[in-house]
């Protein structure tokens, strides 16, 4: 099999492509057939060195895959061969609070950029009829945090998003499906078109208007939001303070603004908010998320696929950062 292992740290030049024999699942394991992974921010650490934990040499890089069951080892009921399967972000944390930092792909456990991997059959859920593998692909980082950043929030609900990231898009489809009222922010009227046609009720060009937590508040009739899905960072924070309601909860879920920044404790403290960094999320929320996603038939949204020798490529198109949607790489 063709296989990527991350040889050095600090550019995509590290990333050398190999061949591998196809592993033997032993039990309780099974084999898949990858056909599909996507990128996300994650990948953009960890290639160039700054990811916050240690990433041993020589390690398969992303986190995200989506492939059939090949074989399966002495043991394992939950799947039968030929069944089509998408990864839990974390392998071994399978729901209740986050209260220890599970293991990770790429960390403790190579990731996905293989043809094959073997792995516990406990680490995997079964894709619904409706997805792709390509759309499968983009489910475990990017759709997780994004279900958990809404968590709680009901038809009655505004909720702002940011961008139109992996993780912002998703939010959108997810709270919309939910039945929630959405505000979105972009730079681009076009981008401002497609985020309304997959459902935002209002859109606010962030460069027309710099102080667009004031905006949001006035589409709200002074209320503010419910939820803000927080994926700017330091840079995005104070319009978030601004933009939410007595109450609200604003999601942390990256810092795609920059590191530099901050907000007065007199603001956080007056917006009586709750303030809810967001850790991707477990199986059992990867599980209730696909079956909403099944019942409303939500497509994730796409920006492009590569080919499996194609890496490159799709890294150079992931880091110009001008994307609607996931870069998904079909093997």
């Amino acid at each position: 099999m063709r296989i990527y292992r991350l040889q050095t740290l600090g550019s995509i030049d590290g990333l050398v492509a190999s061949e591998a024999k196809i592993p033997v699942p032993g039990a309780g394991e099974v084999l898949v057939k990858v056909r599909a992974t996507s990128l996300n921010f994650r990948d953009y650490a960890i290639i160039n060195g700054w990811f916050p934990v240690p990433v041993p040499q020589g390690r398969v890089p992303l986190s995200d895959g989506a492939g059939e069951i090949e074989a399966i080892g002495a043991g394992v009921s939950r799947f039968k061969v030929g069944d089509r399967v998408v990864n839990s972000f974390f392998p071994n944390w399978f729901g209740g609070t986050f209260n220890v930092m599970p293991e990770q792909y790429v960390i403790e456990h190579d990731g996905w950029l293989t043809e094959y991997k073997v792995l516990t059959a406990e680490a995997l859920v079964s894709l619904p009829d409706h997805l792709s593998f390509e759309a499968g692909a983009t489910l475990p980082c990017a759709g997780v945090t994004a279900w958990s950043a809404l968590a709680g929030v009901t038809a009655s609900d505004t909720v702002l998003t940011q961008g139109t990231g992996g993780v912002s898009i998703f939010a959108i489809q997810l709270a919309k499906a939910k039945g929630a009222r959405v505000i979105a922010t972009t730079s681009s009227m076009e981008k401002a078109e497609r985020l309304r046609n997959l459902g935002a009720d209002h859109v606010i060009d962030y460069k027309a208007n710099p102080t667009w937590g004031e905006a949001a508040r006035v589409l709200t009739g002074g209320r503010g939001v419910d939820r803000i899905v927080e994926v700017g960072g330091p840079g995005t924070l104070p319009q978030s303070v601004k933009a939410i309601a007595y109450g609200g909860q604003i999601s942390l879920v990256g810092i795609l603004a920059g590191a530099q920044g901050g907000v007065d404790f007199m603001s956080l403290f007056q917006s009586q908010a709750r303030f809810q960094p967001i850790v991707i999320g477990s199986r059992r929320d990867l599980e209730d998320m696909l079956r909403l996603m099944a019942q409303h038939k939500v497509e994730p949204c796409v920006d492009s696929t590569y080919a499996f020798d194609d890496v490159r490529k799709a890294w150079d198109h992931y880091t110009a950062r001008q994307l609607f949607g996931k870069v998904v790489i079909r093997h």
